[in-house]
């Protein structure tokens, strides 16, 4: 999902069987996205995973690096994420969003060959855009809690609001 004029557009790894069966973003029971996107201040409660479409509302949008759907992300290959890079960059390129935030360090990594890249703002961009790294919020995620998802989000969140 995604629309002219982004603030910020979140980029999945890749949906989990469950997404891709039902057909909206971070759909698994357990994923932390929709309670990390209400506790960083981007809704005012946690949205269902079938209410999805409501972003565009609020100038945020969504899409994956790779579209084919893994019981885990640790499934796809390095070819795949890095043609999914490629395939990102001209969407970015055409949309132009503020702001990307890709959720999974390793995968950010992987994708676009920035091997000591971490958490948080990247120091590049792509066109006008800026990269944020944010954790992935899956289940399977056990080194971030959902207390830190929401500070890591609100940090996203405050960056978004200012200029670029």
């Amino acid at each position: 999902m995604i629309g002219p004029g982004l603030v910020v557009l979140f980029c999945g790894i890749n949906p989990s069987l469950y997404s891709g069966a039902v057909g909206h973003h971070f759909a698994r029971p357990g994923n932390r996205f929709w309670p990390a996107l209400h506790l960083g201040g981007f809704t005012d409660r946690v949205w269902s995973p079938f209410e999805d479409r409501k972003l565009l509302d609020i100038g945020c949008g969504i899409t994956n690096l790779v579209n084919r759907a893994t019981g885990s992300a640790d499934q796809l290959t390095n070819k795949e994420l890095i043609a999914g890079a490629r395939r990102l960059v001209r969407t970015i390129r055409r949309h132009q969003p503020r702001w990307i935030a890709f959720l999974g360090v390793t995968a950010y990594r992987i994708a676009f060959r920035r091997n000591q890249s971490k958490i948080g703002p990247q120091p590049e961009r792509l066109g006008q855009t800026g990269i944020w790294v944010l954790p992935n919020p899956s289940g399977l995620n056990a080194h971030y809690q959902l207390a830190d998802f929401g500070r890591l989000f609100a940090e996203m969140r405050r960056a978004a609001r200012r200029r670029r």
